[in-house]
């Protein structure tokens, strides 16, 4: 650690001062005396095209998937990063066919939680805000870690001085205008990010050694580190990340903000863009890791989460290094603060909006109090949490296959209109259930019972290409590639995959919801759900004051009353369902 460069303690303080105060100057001047609850929680739902991508790119390309990402290249050699990228870029993209018909159905809601509870009951909407605040916590404590590590590395102050510090940065601006702090904040971040990428990873590179590295490097890789279509990188990173993302597309809360902020009309351009960008940035951040295997560097005390600040120490001058550390503190702010938000909203709406005070009798001012309170008690548990320094990259993949239990049951309930609520709930509680030992091993796989994980997991490779096709191809393409996929895959998965215990926990979520979910619906007798009624039940907590609009955002007054708002023209593949 002594051999590293390191930032002086004043340089430290003084690029806090500049970043956390520019982020605060614009949270106050859009601040208001009178918050209106809709506008505090996804700022009223009108907000245009640049503001938009700017903030699903920077939510997304985080302190902990730039970590991540450079773990898996580390781990895995080259192909690690672009698993790692191509698939969280794919987690972008699915949002589009899937959000247009969320958004169709429910155009004024706030959370997918809260459209769960308008479209069954209040166990699946608890389940699904029960798993967001879980993951956002998660989430939030990674980027805490993240930050720590690199205060730690790069300056004299601790790994505990930096996420305290980090926390109270990133709460004092998003606290006072919630989710319009965020989204505003978020295109200052992106900017920093995507600059500082351009002109760090090729400087390191060929700080490193250049071209000539591959050369002088490669005898310190495995022959699967050293192979592009690595059988290792795709079976312990890839598959498990293409089953989580479909989850993280339909489950997480902080996804699913942007989508109700965003104006219904821009939904497709928005996440295309921040699609390109969060892919090509988190692979280039990625090759990081990769150096650091040619280099033959070894992560200081063994803790992969110190890869990236130590390549930075290592081979970046002090004033690239100042804007590397300006970067990594923006691409970490701009997700923590989009998990704060998303736990305000959980809580004011889902806990107190709906169970609580009841809708329509929820007061606007108590609601901004409360999510103001989530806040400060979310970043206190983040902190107290980010001190027991977890891998991050399990982190994110365990969250990720813990979301798959609610996939299916999720979208079936928006497409189907015979899914009932004990459908939804029996199937979600099966597949936590069957999830967790496979999983964390404990249980004997080896004998029948790891043939039983085997065949669920073959099932869950379908029901995970099957949604996804049907997301952008409809019903029938989606019915073709589910079974195509499970007979093909059949004869290798079974008997195999339960070597790999991340991925089949992953696969035997998907496949267990589906199957009871499936099943369930069919046998019950209850009437068909009009899906016109989640118009009527979701809507403004705060009718009496337009929300104030966000830069960029589409010019007109907001809808005045509960559940008003037009929803976009149904398209033939949205209107089609699974009976």
């Amino acid at each position: 650690m002594n051999d590293l460069q390191q930032l002086s303690g004043p340089v430290v303080l003084g690029l806090f001062i500049l970043f956390f105060g520019a982020s605060l100057i614009i949270s106050l001047r859009i601040s208001r005396k009178r918050e209106n609850a809709d506008g505090y929680m996804t700022g009223g739902g009108r907000i245009g095209f640049g503001i938009s991508a700017a903030s699903m790119t920077a939510t997304w390309i985080w302190a902990a998937s730039m970590y991540a990402s450079a773990t898996s290249g580390f781990q895995y050699g080259l192909s690690g990063p672009i698993h790692y990228g191509l698939w969280g870029a794919l987690m972008i993209l699915l949002i589009y066919p899937f959000g247009r018909r969320i958004r169709q159905v429910a155009p004024r809601a706030h959370t997918i939680a809260e459209v769960m509870f308008a479209r069954h009951g209040r166990s699946s909407q608890l389940m699904l805000a029960g798993s967001n605040v879980l993951g956002s916590v998660i989430s939030l404590t990674s980027n805490l870690i993240a930050g720590g590590a690199l205060i730690d590395m790069l300056s004299p102050f601790t790994f505990t001085q930096g996420v305290i510090a980090i926390g109270a940065g990133v709460l004092l601006y998003t606290l006072w205008a919630g989710f319009r702090a965020s989204v505003l904040t978020d295109f200052m971040q992106v900017i920093f990010m995507l600059g500082a990428v351009v002109i760090i990873i090729p400087v390191v590179f060929f700080a490193a050694g250049g071209p000539s590295l591959f050369e002088t490097g490669a005898h310190r890789l495995t022959p699967q580190q050293g192979d592009f279509f690595s059988s290792d990188a795709f079976f312990n990173q890839g598959a498990p990340y293409i089953a989580a993302v479909l989850a993280y597309a339909i489950g997480n809360q902080t996804i699913a903000q942007r989508l109700f902020a965003v104006r219904e009309d821009l939904i497709k351009k928005t996440f295309v863009t921040a699609t390109v960008g969060y892919g090509a940035t988190i692979i280039g951040i990625g090759m990081l890791g990769v150096i650091a295997l040619y280099a033959g560097i070894e992560p200081v005390g063994g803790d992969v989460n110190n890869l990236i600040p130590q390549m930075a120490a290592t081979y970046l001058s002090p004033a690239l290094l100042a804007l590397f550390f300006i970067m990594i503190i923006g691409s970490l702010s701009s997700t923590a603060d989009a998990d704060l938000t998303a736990l305000a909203s959980i809580v004011m709406t889902d806990i107190y909006g709906q169970n609580i005070a009841g809708k329509g009798r929820a007061n606007p001012r108590t609601m901004v109090l409360i999510g103001r309170i989530t806040m400060v008690v979310a970043i206190t548990a983040g902190v107290f949490f980010a001190g027991s320094q977890l891998n991050i990259l399990d982190l994110l993949v365990f969250v990720g296959a813990l979301w798959g239990a609610l996939v299916f049951p999720v979208i079936a309930s928006f497409y189907w209109n015979r899914v009932t609520n004990s459908a939804f709930s029996i199937a979600v509680v099966l597949a936590l259930a069957a999830f967790l030992p496979v999983r964390f091993s404990w249980i004997d796989l080896s004998g029948g019972l790891g043939i039983v994980s085997d065949v669920l997991a073959t099932i869950g490779i379908g029901v995970v290409l099957g949604l996804m096709a049907f997301g952008f191809f409809g019903k029938r393409v989606a019915f073709v590639v589910g079974i195509g996929s499970t007979l093909a895959s059949a004869p290798f998965a079974i008997g195999f995959l339960h070597q790999y215990p991340v991925l089949s926990g992953s696969l035997v979520a998907y496949a267990v919801s589906t199957v009871v979910c499936v099943a369930l619906t069919l046998a019950s007798k209850q009437k068909p759900f009009d899906f016109d009624l989640i118009k009527v039940r979701t809507g403004d907590f705060d009718p009496e004051t337009d929300p104030i609009p966000v830069a960029g955002s589409a010019a007109g007054p907001g809808p005045a009353t509960a559940g008003s708002g037009s929803a976009a023209a149904p398209t033939p593949d949205l209107e089609r369902n699974f009976s």
